[in-house]
């Protein structure tokens, strides 16, 4: 991984972001079709669950670190606090509601972003939108110069180690660097299929506070450097 601020897309990453957009906002309009009575059936399962709305705006950073709302399904109670990042909750499960668990774990809670997809605030894959309040992500982030590129629903840090890999900042930017440096159909493709494998397999899921592994931080470097070594 390259420790530089400097980083450019090339010519040909910056025309694949342009096809890139335009795709994602085809694809996001039919998906909000298809999913249209999941979407029904988890806004009905809210309601009746818990008090509130059905979906959950929160501020994120995007593209060029422009604040914009990210969309989500309402998993948690109206008591939860929405000023932290979700690694930091010592009790989140306490929070989260019957419904909220299970779309959690499906991830049905981010399909609302297909929202955001359609005004270009964010894609399909990208890196995880941040709050403000991560700063030690924030940081890391602008010293790689991530933000050229907008966020996606998934990304490369999510298909190794999405929640687990939350508790570590500086790691997870070193992998969204990765995707920055590396960003091509091809990554996005590969991406997109070993999202369908996680969220089949619920990997990396876990709520609040996560334990910080050594072992889990070595172990997630190692597709991210063999990828590496597959381009050089």
């Amino acid at each position: 991984m390259k420790n530089t601020n400097t980083y450019k897309l090339t010519s040909g990453q910056k025309i694949y972001r342009v096809i890139k957009s335009i795709f994602d906002f085809c694809a996001a309009f039919l998906a909000l079709i298809v999913l249209s009575p999941l979407f029904l059936v988890t806004a009905i399962a809210i309601k009746l669950d818990s008090k509130g709305p059905v979906f959950f705006v929160q501020k994120r950073i995007g593209r060029n670190g422009k604040l914009f709302n990210c969309v989500k399904f309402r998993s948690m109670s109206l008591e939860a606090r929405h000023d932290v990042a979700g690694y930091e909750y010592a009790n989140a499960d306490s929070y989260i509601t019957k419904t909220g668990a299970i779309i959690r774990k499906l991830s049905i809670d981010e399909l609302p972003q297909i929202f955001n997809i359609l005004t270009f605030k964010m894609s399909w894959i990208g890196y995880r939108p941040s709050q403000a309040c991560e700063t030690e992500l924030n940081e890391a982030r602008e010293k790689y110069a991530v933000h050229q590129l907008v966020p996606g629903i998934s990304g490369w840090a999510q298909v190794n180690g999405r929640d687990v890999l939350a508790a570590q900042p500086t790691k997870k930017a070193e992998f969204d660097a990765y995707y920055l440096e590396n960003f091509s159909i091809w990554l996005d493709i590969k991406i997109f299929f070993m999202t369908i494998v996680k969220v089949f397999k619920s990997d990396d899921v876990v709520e609040g506070v996560v334990s910080e592994t050594v072992e889990f931080i070595e172990d997630a470097k190692e597709p991210a450097e063999e990828k590496q070594a597959e381009t050089v």
